[in-house]
């Protein structure tokens, strides 16, 4: 078999406006970009690094350069590789590339259910009370918001929203920023509005917390997972988790992580961080029975690529192989 010809950039896609979450604020998503060649057949994966986990734009392209010689080769890019978004990036690019070889697609190789419309989350950067619920009244189409929460304040965040979209079904994800003393309250007041879920209320590093108190909403993971083998130290702290190909390792490792976390009884949200609709294709495969989808990343860039995801009124379709997979 020929070797592969692998290439990696870093691409910067300006944003619509200013996302910010509570540990910081960004204007452009800052992606890694995988093309493998094959003679006449050719492989994408995109990737972000996630900056939560010491993971940049310099580290991740050098670990490329360490491994770019033994994938080149045939090698598994699992055997060199941990779960982060170099491996996300090469795993989707090798998952594309068969693709295109074979002529069968990636939901067929992966015996998927056949990819459908999806209702996916639109994010609500973190902002005043009044400024999340005007941003909130701006968007009457999309049915599913999610709003991003930074601790103190946040109970009024909630109710500031709910009282803008009545309408709307409303997660919330806290991105570790609340104490403990703010928990028990705010969780009251989520579940008082009819909120779904609440990501990640607590650092990953007080989260023995949660197995103490009354889950009044399921609490879904995100920080705290990251693959398969996190799942079983999850259990009775979380009622579900939150799959991102950059932290599972690309799709290879999101399929046995959602596996995994079925079989612990959890719910499901799939979801990616800020990029182009050329990382969500992959993610968007796991999606369709999901309990949620939040794969809006496409929706916050000033543009996005040829062949873009569809996503009209919050309803994501399927991916145009052109894209991807």
């Amino acid at each position: 078999m020929r070797a592969l010809d692998i290439h990696v950039r870093h691409e910067a896609w300006p944003l619509r406006e200013v996302f910010t979450i509570s540990r910081g604020s960004k204007s452009v998503a800052d992606v890694v970009v995988v093309t493998i060649q094959d003679g006449p057949h050719e492989g994408r994966g995109e990737a972000v690094p996630y900056a939560r986990y010491g993971e940049t734009i310099e580290n991740v392209l050098s670990a490329f350069t360490r491994a770019t010689q033994h994938i080149a080769s045939g090698g598994s890019p699992h055997e060199v590789l941990p779960p982060g978004a170099a491996l996300n990036a090469i795993d989707c690019a090798l998952w594309d590339l068969e693709a295109k070889r074979s002529g069968v697609s990636v939901c067929a190789r992966a015996k998927l259910p056949a990819p459908i419309d999806v209702v996916t989350a639109y994010t609500l950067s973190l902002a005043s009370p009044d400024q999340m619920a005007a941003k909130a009244r701006t968007v009457p189409e999309l049915p599913l918001l999610k709003l991003k929460l930074g601790g103190i304040g946040d109970d009024a965040r909630m109710r500031a929203v709910r009282q803008a979209r009545p309408d709307a079904r409303l997660i919330a994800d806290a991105n570790e920023a609340w104490t403990a003393d703010m928990l028990v309250p705010f969780l009251h007041v989520a579940a008082e509005l009819d909120f779904e879920t609440v990501e990640q209320p607590l650092p990953q590093a007080d989260e023995q917390l949660l197995q103490s108190i009354e889950h009044l909403i399921p609490i879904t993971a995100d920080e705290s997972v990251h693959t398969a083998r996190d799942i079983p130290a999850l259990v009775g702290l979380y009622d579900a988790v939150n799959i991102k190909l950059d932290k599972a390792g690309g799709l290879t490792g999101a399929l046995e992580l959602k596996r995994a976390a079925r079989a612990a009884g959890m719910k499901i949200m799939i979801g990616s961080m800020v990029a182009t609709s050329l990382a969500v294709a992959p993610a968007l495969l796991l999606a369709s029975d999901a309990e949620w989808t939040d794969l809006d990343g496409p929706l916050l860039l000033a543009r996005d690529r040829p062949h873009a995801i569809a996503i009209r009124n919050g309803i994501m379709s399927p991916a145009d192989t052109r894209l991807w997979g």
